[in-house]
Parts: structure tokens; C-alpha cells; sequence
């Protein structure tokens, strides 16, 4: 396996007229070598490379079924090794692509085990860097975080309650490129799932109220980086809870199964740091 320190071999020509073409299937392809290539691109420090051409056609070959169930899973423990590695773009990439293959409807239990451990523990919450380009990874996580919460293979409580230690982790980083609205969009297509009781789609807001209440009896309940982000977050939910929530892109928004007492305890919560003056 190439080592992530190593810089990877890109033929950004070759990548850049398949894009052009459609994505069409180069004839005589050696897709395992392409998906490896592509993977490599994914990791790449250069955002022209990484969040270009390669990043288009790996999408659409995954969804063609040009990279197969046994190529995406694969790809797959590729992804959950970058997890632990130390460039932030392999890392932040990476949930990118587990999102294109969980989405798909592949699932293995790896992958969300290496997600859960990640997510909330990741440092670097830069949104855009001006050398390496988007890194986001609050938002690519969230929308991973939104495949394995509508995936029928993960228990949405478990999803949820990540959510929550995302946005209780402390940080320094306000959410500036609407991390905070991906994150929301997660939660909330994580709610849809008819087997959630109402006190599942309630329970995990404690620990969030907890924390308000705890910055509240300091008297600065909103200066810390992470009560921000939190409270712009509910609020955001507050709004999905209310008008529904869309599934996919091209969806039709779906309601909330629990909205009204969900908005009720989104209120609650969000009391606690309402400023008055």
C-alpha cells in the first residue's frame, strides 16, 4: 500500500477528459488500478487535484455500479485507515467517500466503528484553507454522519448521541462555511427513521443542555467556540424539524415523526442561551 506521506501519482490529463466525456469507462480499463488512482487523488494536498475531475468521476462511477460492491468495500478499508493518518485533507476526504459508498447502500461495521472514533475526536475543524482548499471535515463528517443514520444496518440513536459529542467536543473553531446546517441536515434525516420512539428523538439533546446550563450559571453562556456552534446548529434543526427534511439532493422534504415535541425541547434547550441584552 502507498505509504500517505508519499506523494500520490495523478495523471490529472487522463482524469479530466473522462470528465469531460461524461465519466464514460476509458475502453480496456483496469478499474481496480483507476479506483486506486482515484483514491489516491482523494488524499492529495493540491485541491485542484483532489476536489476536482477525480472527485466527480469516483462519485459517478460509484453510483453507475462501475466500481462494484467488492471494489467499494475495498475502497472502503482504504477510507477508514485515514482516519488515524496525519494529513488533514486525507483525513477530512475520506468521509467523503465513505458517504459515496454508504449511500450506495453498502454498509460495514469497520467503517462506522473508525467514523465514531474520528468525529468527534478531529482537531482541525478548518472549513477552507488557502493552500489546501476545503478541508470542512464538521460538514463531510455530517453528511457521513446522515448515510449511516438512514442506513437500516446502524441503530439512529447511535448516531444522535455522535452528533452530540460533535458538538459538545471543545474547540476554538466557530463553524463558518454552514457546517452548522450540514450538521443539522444530518441529525434531522437521522429523525426520520420511523423506529425511533419519541424519547429517542429527544434524549440526546441532555448533554447539550447540561453544557448550556453549566455556561449559563458562569454567566457567559455563549462565549465558548463550541456553545456557538451548538446553538446554531438546534436552531437549524428547529427550522428542519418545522418545514421537514430532504433525504437526498433531488428528494421531496419528509416530515419529522416527532416534530412538534422535538421543536417543544429544541425551544427548552435554546432558552438557556437566549441573550436578553
Amino acid at each position: 500500500m502507498t505509504k500517505i506521506h508519499e506523494l500520490p501519482q495523478v495523471d490529472t490529463a487522463r482524469w479530466q477528459a473522462v470528465y469531460l466525456n461524461d465519466c464514460t469507462v476509458p475502453a480496456g480499463a483496469d478499474i481496480p488500478a483507476l479506483t486506486h488512482e482515484l483514491a489516491e487523488a482523494l488524499r492529495h494536498p493540491d485541491p485542484e487535484i483532489r476536489d476536482g475531475a477525480p472527485y466527480v468521476v469516483l462519485r459517478t462511477w460509484i453510483q453507475r455500479d462501475v466500481i462494484d460492491r467488492s471494489l467499494r468495500a475495498r475502497l472502503g478499508a482504504v477510507m477508514t485507515e485515514r482516519f488515524t493518518v496525519p494529513e488533514i485533507q486525507a483525513r477530512t476526504f475520506a468521509p467523503l467517500v465513505l458517504d459515496m459508498i454508504v449511500g450506495r447502500g453498502d454498509f460495514d461495521a469497520a467503517w462506522l466503528a473508525a467514523f465514531r472514533d474520528w468525529y468527534p475526536a478531529e482537531a482541525d475543524l478548518r472549513g477552507y484553507d488557502q493552500e489546501l482548499g476545503w478541508l470542512h471535515a464538521v460538514a463531510h463528517g455530517a453528511d457521513l454522519l446522515g448515510s449511516f443514520g438512514l442506513h437500516p444496518s446502524v441503530d439512529p440513536t447511535t448516531m444522535l448521541t455522535l452528533a452530540a459529542d460533535r458538538l459538545l467536543a471543545p474547540t476554538d473553531q466557530l463553524f463558518a462555511q454552514q457546517e452548522d446546517d450540514r450538521l443539522a441536515q444530518a441529525i434531522a434525516r437521522t429523525l426520520t427513521r420511523p423506529e425511533l420512539s419519541a424519547a429517542d428523538a429527544l434524549d440526546w439533546l441532555a448533554p447539550i443542555e447540561a453544557d448550556f446550563a453549566a455556561g449559563r450559571r458562569l454567566g457567559v453562556p455563549t462565549t465558548a467556540a463550541h456553545t456557538s456552534n451548538a446553538m446554531r446548529t438546534l436552531r437549524m434543526l428547529y427550522l428542519l424539524a418545522d418545514v421537514g427534511v430532504r433525504k437526498s439532493p433531488a428528494g421531496p422534504a419528509t416530515r419529522l415523526p416527532h416534530a412538534e415535541p422535538l421543536k417543544h425541547r429544541l425551544a427548552e434547550v435554546l432558552a438557556l442561551v437566549f441573550q436578553t441584552h
